[in-house]
């Protein structure tokens, strides 16, 4: 029994004994990896720190980058920025010393006006004087010759008065019967002449340009198709476009012909649609001319849009910008009435600028100047510039493109400035070269035959042809022509343009006749 105690005993020691020696090298074995992942940590810890901060520098760095590029950025604008202040100060100092130089310039200018003024005013003194003297003289020589001759200076004109009139009398009735001998035996021949010459002038080309529209076909076999069975398709197309339709021999054309251009349109493209479907018939017909008149009429408002707004034109009324779209399809002389109206409304806006002028209301009369030559009205006996500004009073227009819409061709007499630049814009864009099919070789020709037939006149020192031809200035020498001779000289020469030459419209003579008094003030 004391044994197992002992055994006991020795077994529950050695159990202790044996756990406080486990427990041991376990705490030491747990130091140990303790120590090593602390070491380990400590690494990890240290490389973390080297990477934040190799990061921090480099974002610092970065941020230096940034900064210093927005200070340069930042340093160069107020480099320019003072670059243009000294360029600005340069040039102002440039105007001071320019406005300075100017004021002295005009100080001495007006020093030196005073003094002529100054001896202006003692030389009018002096003519005073002899013209005193000279009236007291007259008066004395007047004395002497009533003395001498019996009867008094009042009586004397009188005589002299009714001499001349019986000599003036005589001379004017030898000269009216020249003149209506001379009427009766010429007045035939010249109306023939002014009729022929009017009608090679505007009736024969106005035909031809405005009236015929060639529609090309590919074969004569589409001529039979186009006509039908006994004539039915012609007729019905002719019906519903109001344009004849000209079907002759002329190889691969058709023609249409009609005084309404945009009938002869609406005729032209739904022959061409008629054609390219290949379905010719009545019923087919009347739905590709309602069509294209629809296209048509789209095509002009369209138009008529974007003319208004390309020149910048605002609050025009809906039916007048109808209409300026329909100066797509009219032509005069051969030039396109939209196209010359557009040229005229820009000439006339510069000119007004220039003039310091509404450029706007220019501009607007220079678009609707020629509005009344596309009008649909039963006035058709009126002028087409009365017409138009009819229709502009119409449509509520400003008075002052009205007046220029009707004085375009001295119809109305002008009430402001607008009117004359729209006249003189409108025969600009009429008269250049190649506006209306004239060959410039033919121009210059006709412009240098104007001014040599005014050279050939005694007394005449320059002449030049100005505005495409429409004015002729004469200058001629004083002491050859005198005031009256140079108002005849005006009135020949306009005869013997208008009896030797062909030309549009109409041309002004203008003579100058000047004496200039020439003094040096030293």
């Amino acid at each position: 029994m004391g044994e197992i105690i002992l055994y006991i005993i020795l077994l529950v020691a050695g159990g202790v004994t044996g756990g406080i020696l486990t427990a041991t090298v376990l705490r030491k074995t747990v130091l140990k990896k303790s120590d090593a992942l602390l070491e380990e940590a400590k690494e990890k810890a240290e490389v973390i720190k080297k990477e934040k901060m190799l990061q921090a520098k480099e974002k610092f760095l970065q941020l230096k980058a940034e900064h210093d590029k927005a200070i340069g950025e930042k340093n160069r604008e107020i480099q320019k920025a003072e670059n243009r202040s000294q360029q600005r100060e340069q040039s102002l100092n440039l105007k001071f010393e320019e406005y300075n130089k100017k004021q002295k310039e005009l100080q001495l200018q007006k020093q030196s006006l005073t003094d002529q003024q100054t001896l202006l005013n003692r030389r009018q003194e002096e003519l005073d004087k002899i013209k005193e003297e000279l009236s007291k003289a007259q008066e004395q020589h007047l004395q002497q010759l009533e003395l001498i001759s019996g009867i008094s200076a009042t009586e004397a004109k009188e005589q002299l008065i009714e001499s001349m009139k019986e000599d003036a009398r005589s001379e004017a009735m030898v000269y009216i019967k020249e003149i209506t001998e001379e009427a009766r035996m010429t007045a035939a021949t010249e109306a023939k002449k002014i009729i022929v010459e009017t009608i090679q002038r505007t009736v024969a080309e106005h035909t031809i340009e405005n009236t015929v529209t060639v529609f090309n076909i590919e074969s004569d076999e589409i001529k039979g198709r186009i006509i039908g069975r006994e004539g039915r398709n012609i007729r019905a197309l002719e019906a519903l476009t109001g344009v004849e339709i000209i079907i002759d021999d002329s190889p691969d054309a058709i023609l249409l012909s009609g005084f309404d251009p945009v009938r002869r349109e609406i005729a032209r493209l739904s022959l061409h649609k008629l054609v390219t479907d290949g379905r010719i018939h009545p019923a087919r017909i009347e739905e590709v001319v309602n069509k294209t008149e629809k296209q048509i009429e789209q095509e002009i408002i369209e138009t008529g849009k974007r003319t208004v707004i390309d020149l910048g034109i605002h609050n025009l009324h809906p039916d007048l910008v109808k209409m300026v779209g329909r100066m797509k399809y009219r032509s005069s002389y051969g030039q396109n009435l939209l196209q010359h109206s557009i040229e005229v409304a820009k000439l006339s806006a510069t000119m007004a600028a220039e003039l310091g002028l509404n450029v706007k209301t220019a501009k607007r009369a220079g678009l609707l100047h020629d509005i009344g030559k596309i009008a649909e009205t039963n006035e058709a006996e009126l002028p087409h510039a009365i017409l138009g500004m009819k229709i502009a009073e119409k449509y509520k227009e400003k008075p002052d493109v009205c007046n220029a819409i009707g004085a375009h061709h001295d119809e109305i007499e002008m009430e402001t400035l607008i009117a004359p630049i729209v006249q003189v814009c409108d025969a600009i864009s009429g008269a250049r070269p190649g506006a209306r099919r004239e060959v410039v070789e033919a121009y210059i020709q006709r412009l240098k035959k104007l001014e040599d037939m005014a050279l050939s006149y005694h007394g005449v020192v320059k002449t030049y042809a100005i505005q495409a031809g429409r004015e002729l200035r004469v200058i001629v020498g004083a002491d050859q022509i005198s005031d009256t001779d140079a108002d005849k000289l005006a009135f020949d020469l306009s005869k013997k343009i208008q009896t030797e030459m062909t030309y549009p419209g109409q041309i002004k003579i203008t003579v100058i006749r000047e004496t200039r008094a020439v003094s040096y003030a030293k």
